[in-house]
């Protein structure tokens, strides 16, 4: 379900981004140009979740909340990398 997307030559320095909060803690996910691509995304990523929802709860993880918000490019980490939909469970959360 990921893809590459190319920034350049982009008309906007804003796209859409599939955020995951556990906690107080955010993390950007993963960027799309279109709002319907980063809603696909966050619904396939629910979905993930809700598939090992069982050894979350035996493992005592916090589960994902995952939305689709707007973004400029200012606000993107500088080292930022597309985060698995489940890579918190391999601590590529933080």
């Amino acid at each position: 379900m990921s893809q590459v997307v190319s920034l350049s030559g982009a008309r906007d320095d804003s796209w859409w981004a599939v955020v995951a909060r556990i906690g107080r803690t955010n993390r950007v996910a993963a960027i799309f140009p279109t709002k319907g691509a980063a809603m696909a995304d966050r619904a396939w990523r629910e979905q993930q979740v809700r598939a090992y929802s069982g050894f979350l709860q035996r493992m005592r993880q916090p589960q994902p909340y995952y939305f689709v918000e707007r973004m400029h490019r200012s606000e993107l980490p500088r080292q930022w990398r597309p985060l698995p939909a489940l890579g918190f469970l391999r601590g590529q959360f933080a």
